[in-house]
């Protein structure tokens, strides 16, 4: 039953009992006060915080409506991770580090980290991931605000360190670099090897590749080694098919726990997504906003977060088309890992927990659907511009999914 305190200023209905006028109700922040609205108790002093003036006031809100929304609420902040095969928690967001300029990765990990971010995605190939240790070490470890055990990192081992006994050398450069003892997973960042060696792009003087022969396969190998060392946590693949993935869950005594891929509403991978889930590995998905500083975009391309339809679907939450995009990846049960150095977007791409989308709008992303890669590198030879590692054995895309 609500009701309000007939001796009160406040009238605020609620069902708190009211400690002046016996059965008659009162919000809690309310004051014993007599008919004049004055103490009697003498409790009250000047710095006492009064509940019954015009600021504290609110609209009457019915509890089915507060419950409705705190119902909203609660689906929207459950989203915050996603439990690995390897028991770990994966936070749903992160800040991507490729294609960061030199010299302001290290500020983006600590705005980041700042503002509530707990997952930071690198790779030895960014060529960046010194800048990132560097951020981390002024916000995770002892005497810092962050345990290192708040803080989820993800590596990978480039197509060069390939072989064997090479991947237990790049790994540990990699943990050098980030200034860390162990890295929470750590990805086949591609299935194609290339040719051992220093070189990040071995190229023939025709420009084209030089590649290795090593087969994933004896990668993965090497690869577990890294998790009984205690170097990783966990291993998992990045640009992976479906057949690629079960041959490697065909051989693994530590089954990968994620496939990162290119995935956005121009490719929404529903076939690869359906195949991960249900071979236990979760998706994290790179360029989830279209990548539209990707160095090898053509003249014209489609700038995702300019599509009409999803600035629409912004408009009505009241949010931006990169919160809407992520927030969609998020409700699919996707990792995202969204690249930024400016802070008010690093910000912004972390505050998709507060709305959910309806599924009328997940349906409508969906429809974007172009089965459209935008992240694979290209190269000229012969003066056209061709994927550069098509005629890899290992190369992934020539697979449907």
């Amino acid at each position: 039953m609500f009701s309000a305190c007939e001796k009160s200023v406040c009238r605020v209905p609620v069902q708190v009992r009211c400690p002046c006028a016996g059965e008659v109700s009162l919000c809690s922040g309310c004051q014993p006060h007599d008919a004049a609205g004055n103490d009697p108790t003498g409790k009250i002093t000047p710095e006492t915080p009064q509940l019954g003036t015009s600021e504290d006031i609110r609209p009457y809100e019915h509890p089915s409506s507060r419950a409705q929304a705190d119902t909203t609420q609660t689906r929207a902040m459950s989203c915050t991770d996603v439990t690995l095969s390897s028991g770990q928690k994966m936070p749903t967001v992160g800040l991507g580090t490729w294609k960061s300029s030199s010299g302001q990765v290290r500020q983006a990990v600590l705005d980041a980290l700042d503002c509530g971010y707990r997952h930071i995605d690198c790779a030895a190939a960014y060529g960046n991931e010194h800048e990132v240790g560097e951020g981390l070490a002024e916000r995770v470890g002892p005497g810092k605000p962050l345990r290192r055990e708040d803080v989820f990192v993800t590596s990978k081992l480039w197509n060069t360190k390939h072989h064997p006994d090479d991947v237990e050398i790049a790994c540990r450069r990699t943990l050098s670099d980030l200034g860390l003892s162990y890295v929470d997973l750590y990805l086949i960042h591609w299935p194609m090897a290339f040719e051992r060696g220093v070189e990040l792009m071995p190229r023939r003087p025709d420009g084209t590749i030089r590649y290795g022969d090593t087969h994933y396969r004896d990668t993965w190998v090497a690869m577990e080694k890294l998790v009984d060392q205690g170097l990783v946590k966990a291993i998992g693949l990045s640009n992976f098919n479906a057949r690629q993935v079960d041959e490697i869950l065909s051989i693994a005594k530590h089954k990968p726990v994620v496939n990162q891929v290119e995935c956005h509403p121009y490719l929404i991978q529903s076939e690869l997504l359906a195949h991960c889930k249900s071979r236990g590995l979760a998706v994290t998905a790179y360029s989830p906003l279209g990548s539209p500083d990707r160095p090898w975009a053509a003249p014209g391309e489609p700038l995702l977060l300019e599509d009409p339809r999803i600035l629409a679907i912004a408009k009505h939450h009241n949010k931006t088309a990169a919160q809407v995009v992520i927030r969609w990846q998020v409700q699919r049960g996707v990792v995202c890992i969204p690249k930024s150095v400016t802070p008010s977007r690093i910000k912004q791409n972390l505050e998709v927990f507060d709305f959910e989308l309806s599924e009328k709008d997940i349906q409508q992303i969906d429809s974007f659907n172009r089965n459209e890669r935008l992240i694979i590198p290209t190269i000229e030879k012969d003066g056209v511009r061709v994927w550069r590692d098509a005629i890899h054995p290992h190369f992934p895309f020539h697979d449907p999914y």
